[in-house]
């Protein structure tokens, strides 16, 4: 089982209207809620763990969760209201306005973590950026992180950051703790500053994790241990927008990695070339199908 920790909320994604007037439709999103999704298309067996409403749109992200093959009985139902983002496509690219005081997800603590049988967590998301819910998210990696397989993608919005310096503090202990990094070169530039891809990296992996996952967008990803550098390239596809393709590849690298049996302590500190090729391979072609269609639609195991 792979759990995956953090923020789920109700995207209002931008449409047109049968009338021709600009609108937004609701759908159930957020990074760590997407990877859950696509773990669960994808066949692995998968849970996910957030605060949740008890209101109407709490309950869209429940049943999205049962539709997918997802369990969601970790979750913490609270009576607070749900994250809502209006998302903005730019050529392609999203930005957001979040709209999250005092809701369910952002008021998640450290008393409302769960007992956790899992062979691996999954963190990361704007859940990491702001308290209380991040400062409960990482102290559930750094009680896990001993006797179970963790990732982090901080998925770093910088826009977000309110207070840089307690953040930069926050990511740098759970990096230190995990297993798999994965980072956007972006991501991986505003932690480290300016630099060679792989000079950076090396520095990430010289922190502890096992395996660190840098990707260049529509160039592709590499995955960095202490012995190889590995480049798999992006698949070419038409791009329709970009929502959700990082988080579908953070499934996919897991799903692989699960279907391998090296979801354990003991077996992820010594993976070799070929598992790793085949893990970047598969989260690749998970995030081409992403991005071939509109908005954080993962595909399910058929369509790969």
């Amino acid at each position: 089982m792979i759990l995956s920790c953090g923020e789920a909320l109700i995207d209002m994604l931008p449409r047109t209207s049968d009338a021709g007037e600009p609108a937004f439709a609701p759908y159930a999103g957020g990074a760590v809620f997407n990877t859950a999704i696509a773990l669960g298309r994808l066949g692995v067996p998968a849970s996910f763990f957030s605060g949740i409403s008890s209101d109407f749109l709490g309950d869209i992200l429940l049943e999205s969760l049962r539709e997918s093959n997802v369990a969601n009985g970790l979750c913490h139902i609270s009576d607070r209201p749900c994250t809502v983002a209006f998302v903005k496509l730019v050529n392609g690219q999203a930005t957001y306005a979040f709209y999250d005081e005092n809701t369910a997800g952002r008021m998640l603590a450290v008393d409302d973590l769960p007992s956790v049988t899992a062979d691996a967590l999954f963190f990361g998301g704007i859940s990491l950026v702001v308290d209380p819910c991040g400062g409960a998210y990482e102290a559930l990696m750094l009680r896990e992180s001993a006797s179970k397989v963790t990732m982090i993608d901080p998925n770093i919005r910088p826009s977000f950051i309110k207070d840089e310096a307690r953040y930069r503090a926050r990511i740098d202990r759970m990096l230190r703790a995990a297993d798999i990094v994965k980072l956007s070169d972006e991501d991986l530039h505003w932690l480290m500053g300016a630099g060679d891809i792989t000079d950076l990296a090396r520095k990430i992996v010289a922190m502890g994790p096992r395996l660190v996952c840098i990707t260049e967008g529509a160039k592709g990803v590499t995955g960095f241990t202490s012995a190889d550098n590995i480049f798999v390239p992006s698949n070419v596809v038409q791009v329709v927008d970009t929502v959700g393709a990082g988080d579908t590849f953070n499934a996919g690298l897991l799903a692989a990695l699960h279907k391998r049996g090296v979801l354990t302590k003991e077996k992820i500190a010594t993976l070799d070339p070929a598992t790793i090729t085949a893990a970047l391979t598969m989260g690749v072609n998970a995030a081409a199908v992403t991005v071939s269609r509109a908005g954080a639609n993962p595909p399910w195991a058929h369509e790969l």
